[in-house]
This record gives structure tokens, C-alpha cells and sequence, in this order.
């Protein structure tokens, strides 16, 4: 018998289990990422399925479920509420992303003495993106205030964009190449700044309008609506990337103009896009489980599982704690905004990106480094993601210090 054929076998079993089971199991404590990274790694270490092929896959699929993601969050986002009440999302990107930086840097330090100033950093960056599908029990409780859902979500589709081009300078720096021209790196982040919003921009919002047009001529029909958003959402990366732009941050930016458009007359793009946007991720945590993660742990020590630990529990809820204070952010939401923030695909992404662009060695560990803090980060924030927003909804009905209301929200209630 091939054994391949049992690895895919086991993968359409435990698929149709969360396909008929999801709703209820994302009210518990198992969730998607947890089980399809177990079950890659399961698959690879009893040989159902080669590791070669799950590392020739792992990327193009991770890229794609990413771009899918964070089109589809975004055009879910209120952004005529989120115009009015931005504060929090902005602190976060704006004051918590380079406080986390350099937090991680302070405490790479003490753990990789070792390491130089710039590998450090770089480390420091990789570690700073989050997912919110790692947390979506959090994004996704409707008893959870949209005001916070919505800020998780503008926070992890902007800041793994944001930290690219420190990642990109850093991982050039490291490896001691001619990247230390200031300038040229000030363009090069300008462009990764400035020219994938503006393409996202006009992808989402050109996009957006045809459709609506389309639909008022009945051109199209439901089922190949979510089809074009989804094609939207490529065109958005592919073109930001082909002129120098952050390909991520167009994706998400398009999909904020392409919502800002359609509003709610495209709901069935939206559950079309989910269910694809599921599958892509499941993939995703699917291939990583099983090309890169049994490898990893085998290179855990005690010093790198602390200091996994530590960017989890100290560095990005002291940053985010400290990025929201004078704002109306209580201390309990600050310490939900700081824990939830799960390391994902954007992760992983990265340090795949870097690891041949420096030393083979420090290449390895930093990508050894970054895959256990996802895979530890998929178990304890799935863990948590449940019991935590139903607590922290009881918490705010019941508190006098309830976040204040949005007063742009009365017509997008079912948006994040």
C-alpha cells in the first residue's frame, strides 16, 4: 500500500471532522492551527507523507492563505468606525511594533550573547508580526466589543508589513552585505510604505465599484463573486510586489477599500471567501506542521523555549501595555490587546525569507527559533482564545470601565 495515500486519507478525516464540527469546536479549546501543525508533524515523522513535498508546497500555499486572510479581515473592518475611533490600532502599530523590537533585542541579548546586534534585531522583527487566525475564537465572539475585535484585526494585518522592511534591512546587515547604504534602505521602505497601500487602494476600490455595477445589471451572479474577490486579493499582492511595494499591505489595504465599497451587498462573497480563506489556512499550518516543525523541536532547548516564553508573556504585553497608556484602553483591555497577539504564517513567512540570505548556521537557528514560537504560540493561544473572550465579555458587560461604544457602528454591527 502507498503510504502517501493513508497521510491523505487521515488529512480528508480530520478536514471533514472540522468541516462538520466547526462551529462547535470553535467554542472549545481545539482549534484548527493546533491540530493540522500536530498532524503535518505526525504525517512526516511516520513517513505518510515526504518532507520534500511538504517543503516544496509550504510556501506558495502559506503566501496565498495569508493574502486570502488578510484581504477578507479587512473587508469585514468598519472603516468608517475605524476612522472615528483608530486610536487603539495606531498605538499599537505605531508605538507597541518598535517597542517589542527592541524589547526583543534587550532580551536576545542575555539568551544569544553570541549573536550580533543585527542578527538580534532581526530576530526581534520576525517575532513581532501576529495572526489573527490563531486568535480567531477572539476576533470572531460577537460578545467580544467590535471595537476590540476590530483593532486585533487592523493590528495583525498591518504590523507583519510594517516589520518586513526592518526584516529585510536587518537580514542584509547580518550577512555583512552593502545594505548599510542609509539611504537606499530609507527608498526601499518608503516604497514597501507607500506604494502597496496606494495599489491596494486602487485594486480594492476599482474592484469594488465594478462589482457593484455588475450586480445592478445582474452581469453576475453569487457564484462567481467570491471567485473575482478572491482574484482581487492576488491582484493587489502581485502588483504591489511587481513595482516594489509590500504585497501584504496592498492585500489588506484593498480589502479595507473593497468593504468601504460594497458594505453589505456582497455577503456572499464574504462566507464564499471564508470558507476558501479556511481550507487555505488549515493547508498552511498543515505544511508547516509537517516540513518544518519536527526538525525544529528537536533544536528546543531550555534557553530558546524561555525565551520563546518570554516574547510571549513579557515582551509584546508590556509593549502593548505601555503603547496604550493615556488612551481609554483599561488595564484589563490592555492586557487582552498584549496577550493576544499569536505568532502565525507571517512568521514562519519571514524567516523562511531570510534564511539563505545569511549565514547557514545562524540562518537555521533563527528559523528553528521562529517555527517553535509559532507552534508554541498555536497551542497556547488556541488554548486560551476561547476561555479568554468569553471571560473577557462577561468582563466588560459587567464592568463599569466597558469601553465606550462606537457611535459609527449603529449600521455595520456584524463587522470586525
Amino acid at each position: 500500500m502507498d503510504h502517501s495515500l493513508v497521510g491523505f486519507l487521515l488529512i480528508c478525516c480530520v478536514a471533514t471532522v472540522f468541516g462538520v464540527f466547526g462551529r462547535r469546536l470553535s467554542q472549545t479549546i481545539v482549534t484548527a492551527p493546533m491540530v493540522f501543525i500536530g498532524l503535518g508533524a505526525l504525517l512526516t515523522v511516520s513517513d505518510l507523507i515526504a518532507v520534500e513535498t511538504a517543503e516544496a508546497l509550504l510556501d506558495p500555499v502559506a503566501e496565498t492563505a495569508l493574502v486570502v486572510l488578510l484581504f477578507l479581515d479587512a473587508s469585514q473592518v468598519n472603516l468608517r468606525a475605524l476612522k472615528e475611533r483608530h486610536i487603539w490600532p495606531m498605538r499599537m502599530l505605531l508605538i507597541g511594533l518598535p517597542l517589542a523590537i527592541i524589547l526583543g533585542t534587550g532580551a536576545g541579548v542575555l539568551f544569544f550573547p553570541d549573536w550580533s546586534i543585527f542578527a538580534l534585531i532581526l530576530v526581534a522583527a520576525i517575532f513581532s508580526p501576529t495572526d489573527a487566525a490563531l486568535g480567531q475564537a477572539v476576533v470572531s465572539n460577537k460578545a467580544v466589543p467590535e471595537r476590540v475585535r476590530r483593532s486585533l484585526t487592523v493590528e495583525s494585518g498591518l504590523n507583519d508589513g510594517l516589520a518586513l522592511p526592518f526584516i529585510l534591512l536587518f537580514a542584509s546587515l547580518t550577512a555583512g552585505t552593502d545594505a548599510q547604504d542609509v539611504s537606499v534602505w530609507t527608498a526601499f521602505a518608503a516604497k514597501q510604505l507607500i506604494l502597496g497601500p496606494a495599489v491596494g487602494v486602487a485594486v480594492g476600490w476599482i474592484g469594488g465599484q465594478l462589482l457593484i455595477i455588475a450586480k445592478n445589471k445582474k452581469w453576475t451572479a453569487e457564484a462567481y463573486e467570491g471567485i473575482g474577490a478572491l482574484a482581487m486579493a492576488g491582484a493587489a499582492y502581485l502588483t504591489a510586489t511587481m513595482i516594489g511595494g509590500n504585497g501584504f499591505i496592498s492585500a489588506f489595504v484593498a480589502g479595507l477599500a473593497f468593504g468601504a465599497v460594497v458594505k453589505d451587498r456582497c455577503k456572499f462573497i464574504f462566507e464564499f471567501g471564508e470558507g476558501e480563506g479556511q481550507l487555505l489556512t488549515w493547508a498552511a499550518f498543515l505544511l508547516l506542521g509537517a516540513a518544518l516543525v519536527p526538525d525544529a523541536i528537536q533544536h528546543l532547548s531550555v534557553t530558546t523555549f524561555v525565551f520563546i516564553l518570554l516574547s510571549l508573556f513579557v515582551i509584546r504585553p508590556l509593549a502593548i501595555w505601555v503603547s496604550l497608556v493615556g488612551t481609554d484602553a483599561d488595564p484589563t483591555t490592555r492586557f487582552f490587546f498584549g496577550w493576544f497577539g499569536p505568532r502565525g504564517l507571517a512568521t514562519a513567512l519571514f524567516a523562511l525569507l531570510i534564511v539563505e540570505s545569511i549565514s547557514m548556521e545562524l540562518g537555521e537557528s533563527i528559523l528553528h527559533l521562529a517555527i517553535n514560537l509559532v507552534w508554541i504560540s498555536a497551542v497556547l493561544h488556541g488554548l486560551s482564545a476561547a476561555p479568554a473572550a468569553s471571560w473577557y465579555a462577561k468582563y466588560v458587560s459587567n464592568s463599569a470601565t466597558t469601553p465606550r461604544p462606537d457611535p459609527t457602528a449603529g449600521s455595520h454591527d456584524n463587522t470586525i
